[in-house]
């Protein structure tokens, strides 16, 4: 798999149209309408071939593209603008935006409109145990908490963790996450599937499975993934020198589905005695379709080597700060040149806040460095949760930025709030102020997904029944 750079056009930026709606906007001073509350389907008869389908985002006050050749700047921005979606696509983007036949407009003035967050490292059945281990280190946390629980979590009840941390991140603005998923028997892999899929996130499977099952790695990509459009498959490993044979294999199986390779690597100073790097460089797995999560304890001579041949890295600072294990060398990387973006890294994160992680991952160099001007600034860390991240796993063709032709994952932000008002600079205001309970509305290919910040038809009170019912099992098992 290799990276699009997907074409814009100033020409498309309008689209369809440019003319104002029929419908006068509200007079200075009038209550603004509800948001959430769609408005009538256009009455105008519609073109041959017009398919009546798709919602206007109208007059948002501030939307961030993140393509600069769409807004202004770095990050794509348009102030007073409007976005509309058809056909699971962004259709245009730009100024007064006629509504075609059949659409539904929704007001965003006040609002903030952007791509949804590229969540590229999490492990979602981890919230069965949340807070766990919390005194521990890596090597603590894995021995305590991760591998004795996983042990005993049953398909049915994987269902109901899954589920619940694959909601909360949906409900937090993720709109891509990439699963990297521990080994388990094909009966829980196809019900881990099922709930990632009934909550109608963009997901990417991340499977790790023991070389002598290696079998179930396609299986699963061909029955369980490539019927669900909004699903794809990676193939997920923890590189060591030990273990080249079967490493060697799995990149083989990584290859032949012409998938990405995905591992973690040097979280924790001890890793360095298992060389990953050097027994992925053997295997020849070094590439644009290998992500590295955590890559904490990289040497001069490593970084050099990932950029030289374009390797993706997955930074999750909460989860590092939280497990002790240190700090990525993100400054050095992005100098060299190496794509990165942020994980939140399941249980050991202990959060689905996408806010919090941009925040750490500004907060954590700067401490470090002294330097308020190193790398990752404001604009910088917007982009490693949007376009960054979708370019580390091989989608920036179709998610990561509102450029007309892509998905249509978008979020909306309300900054209407305790939290974030009163407005001072609203990009920045996003990475510093916000929190999940600020977005107001999700789109996952254009389907509306969280409305007034609600999840849409999810009865919320039974998830977590069920999921606490799940984990008194779990308890029990122990």
């Amino acid at each position: 798999m290799t990276d699009f750079s997907h074409p814009s056009r100033r020409g498309l930026l309008a689209g369809l149209a440019v003319a104002p709606l029929a419908v006068a906007a509200p007079s200075a001073g009038a209550r603004r309408p509800e948001p959430s509350a769609l408005s009538a389907p256009s009455p105008a008869r519609p073109p041959d071939g017009a398919d009546g389908n798709g919602v206007l985002l109208r007059g948002a006050d501030l939307i961030l593209t993140m393509d600069p050749a769409v807004g202004e700047g770095p990050l794509g921005t348009l102030a007073d603008a409007d976005v509309l979606l058809r056909q699971g696509a962004i259709a245009a983007v730009g100024r007064r935006l006629s509504a075609p036949y059949g659409t539904r407009v929704l007001d965003m003035s006040g609002r903030i409109v952007m791509p949804g967050f590229v969540d590229v490292h999490n492990h979602l059945w981890q919230s069965s145990m949340r807070g766990g281990c919390s005194s521990q280190d890596l090597y603590g946390w894995l021995g305590a908490c991760n591998r004795p629980t996983l042990a005993h979590i049953g398909a049915e009840d994987m269902y109901d963790f899954v589920r619940l941390s694959a909601l909360d991140v949906l409900g937090a603005g993720v709109t891509t996450v990439v699963d990297w998923v521990h080994p388990i028997p094909f009966d829980t892999t196809e019900r881990y599937v099922r709930a990632l899929a009934d909550t109608g996130l963009r997901f990417v499977y991340a499977m790790a499975q023991d070389v002598r099952q290696a079998d179930l790695v396609p299986r699963a990509k061909r029955e369980l993934l490539d019927p669900l459009p909004l699903a794809s498959a990676q193939v997920a490993v923890h590189a060591q020198q030990s273990v080249l044979d079967p490493l060697r294999r799995f990149h083989e199986i990584a290859r032949d589905m012409g998938v990405m390779f995905n591992s973690h690597v040097l979280e924790h100073p001890g890793d360095r005695a298992d060389d990953p790097i050097g027994a992925l460089r053997t295997i020849g797995a070094l590439g644009p379709d290998l992500l590295l999560n955590h890559a904490i304890h990289l040497t001069d001579e490593e970084i050099d080597r990932l950029a030289d041949h374009d390797v993706r890295v997955a930074h999750c600072p909460l989860s590092n700060m939280r497990l002790a294990s240190g700090i990525m060398r993100l400054p050095e990387l992005h100098a060299r040149g190496v794509k990165a973006g942020l994980g939140q890294d399941g249980g050991s994160n202990d959060t689905s806040d996408m806010f919090a992680l941009m925040k750490a991952a500004v907060g954590l160099q700067r401490a470090l460095h002294r330097d308020a001007a190193i790398h990752p600034g404001i604009p910088e860390v917007l982009r490693m949760a949007t376009l960054g991240g979708a370019e580390c796993i091989g989608l920036a063709d179709r998610v990561g930025s509102l450029t007309p032709g892509k998905r249509a994952d978008v979020i909306v932000i309300d900054p209407a709030a305790l939290n974030f008002a009163p407005r001072t600079d609203w990009t920045g205001q996003i990475v510093l102020n916000g929190y999940p309970s600020n977005i107001s509305h999700v789109f996952v290919d254009g389907r509306l997904r969280k409305d007034r910040g609600a999840l849409v038809d999810v009865d919320v009170p039974s998830v977590v029944r069920r999921a606490e019912r799940a984990a008194s099992r779990l308890r029990a098992a122990a």
